[in-house]
This record gives C-alpha cells, sequence and structure tokens, in this order.
C-alpha cells in the first residue's frame, strides 16, 4: 500500500504535480529518477482539458511507478478514474467537484481540496471530509494563472486550529520555500522547480529536499 499524504511523519515533505502537458511513455523515467532522488510523498496527475481516454492511459503508465516507490498517486479533478483505476486519492478544486461528492465517490481513498486564500473555505473543506487542504498560490507560477496570493500566516493560522496536513502550492522553489516551511506547511507542492530544474528532475528533487532540510533546521 502506497503511503499518503494524510499518513507523512513529521516534518514538511516535497509533493509532486505532473508538467501540464506530457507524454507518458517518454516522462516514465524522468519521474522515476525524481523519485529515486530523494523523498516525495505523493505524486499528483495533472492533466487538464483532455480525453479520459488519455487520463486513463497516463495513470496506467505511471501510477506504477510512483506506487512500487510507497509514494502516493493522486489524480487531479476526477475522483471518479481515480477510483477506478487504482489511484491513492482525488484532488479537487472549487470548479471540479463539490467537496462532498467527491469524498462519497473516494470512501477510504484520499481527498485532497484547493482552497486558495479562504480560511473559510478550508474550514468548510475539512467539515466535508477532506483529507488535506492545499493553499496557494504563494508564488507567481509559470504553470497556473491565477490572481490568487496566499499569505504565509494561512499556514500558521492552519496549523494552529487544525490537525489536518496542508499543502502549500504557487511557484515555490528551494529560494523562496523556508518562510513556508516554518509557518507550517506540511507538504509543498512543486512543478517547475523540479522538472524544468537544470539538472534535471533528480537535481530538482534533491535541491527542493536540502531546501525543506535547511529551512526545518533554521526554524
Amino acid at each position: 500500500m502506497a503511503s499518503s499524504p494524510k499518513a507523512a511523519p513529521e516534518g514538511c515533505r516535497l509533493y509532486l504535480v505532473t508538467p501540464p502537458a506530457l507524454d507518458p511513455a517518454a516522462f516514465r523515467d524522468r519521474l522515476a529518477a525524481a523519485l529515486d532522488a530523494g523523498d516525495v510523498a505523493a505524486v499528483q496527475l495533472r492533466l487538464k482539458d483532455v480525453p479520459d481516454a488519455e487520463v486513463i492511459r497516463a495513470i496506467e503508465l505511471l501510477r506504477p511507478v510512483v506506487q512500487e516507490r510507497g509514494v502516493a498517486f493522486i489524480l487531479n479533478d476526477r475522483p471518479d478514474l481515480a477510483v477506478r483505476h487504482g489511484c491513492d486519492g482525488a484532488h479537487v478544486g472549487a470548479e471540479d467537484m463539490p467537496a462532498e461528492q467527491a469524498r462519497a465517490l473516494l470512501g477510504d481513498l484520499q481527498l485532497g481540496i484547493s482552497c486558495y486564500d479562504s480560511r473559510d473555505a478550508a474550514m468548510l473543506a475539512g467539515e466535508s471530509g477532506a483529507d488535506y487542504v492545499a493553499f496557494g498560490a504563494f508564488f507567481p507560477s509559470g504553470t497556473k494563472d491565477t490572481d490568487v496570493r496566499a499569505d504565509p500566516d494561512l499556514l500558521a493560522w492552519w496549523s494552529e486550529v487544525m490537525e489536518l496536513p496542508v499543502v502549500a502550492i504557487g511557484g515555490i522553489t528551494p529560494q523562496n520555500c523556508a518562510g513556508l516551511v516554518r509557518a507550517g506547511a506540511d507538504f509543498l507542492a512543486v512543478v517547475g522547480a523540479v522538472w524544468d530544474h537544470p539538472d534535471g528532475p533528480a537535481g530538482g528533487v534533491k535541491a527542493m529536499n536540502r531546501g525543506i532540510a535547511e529551512a526545518s533546521v533554521i526554524g
């Protein structure tokens, strides 16, 4: 059974989100290299506006790479496909599916919910059965256009009032992650910091884990 964000040990960990477009057959080796380079808690497959058949093919090719390494495989947007195709859970945003519906579909599988910069949305997500909430974007992102700018104070507030794990996302790099780690993020979700790293995905994972470790020691 793959590990999950819900069951993560103490300390901030890395949560990988796949690039917005990929050829799953070609991407398998890059994904394996990233996961073999250091600690990763979860991988989210995030493919927007593509046919179900393409999503299913990507799941079939990439899920074994992730789960064989004891890492949680999370599907973005589609709890129904997550259940049918052996994923460890699903992540939904405000426009994807009501949290209660996603929770009902997933059963005991993991449910993550994007809460952007809203404390109210996060509280509702927790009440609706989320296993973790996500805040962001914290920094400008080249992956997703958003007008939302979340403040690290959100992470500190959530960590003080709730036990539910919290994910920080949006433009996070080894250079800017320290404040999020110290504020209480349980996970840092990244895209470009790993997949676009000049030393390849393995170099990106190593750099992010170094950044997390250094922030944890200093903090």
